[in-house]
């Protein structure tokens, strides 16, 4: 769903987007947090390889869901749903 769409959603609709939104910022979390155990258990046993720079890769995926869970969260606040 675009953002412009968002907007046109009932209260209903929008409450579900608002926790698709919580539940994907959780599970976007875990992933990074379990890719910079990985970047670090990398560097200490091999040295700087692939897998030291992966969380760099997961950055851009998640900066790009950002725009759409920020507009989200906005009208929730502003049609005073939570």
């Amino acid at each position: 769903m675009d953002i412009q769409g968002l907007s046109t959603l009932s209260d209903e609709d929008l409450l579900q987007q608002a926790k698709k939104v919580k539940y994907e910022k959780i599970i976007d979390s875990v992933i990074f947090g379990f890719l910079i155990g990985v970047a670090i258990y990398s560097s200490v046993n091999n040295g700087f390889g692939l897998l030291t720079f992966l969380p760099v890769v997961w950055i851009p995926i998640i900066g790009s869901k950002r725009p759409r869970q920020k507009a989200v969260t906005d009208l929730v606040k502003e049609r005073g749903l939570q």
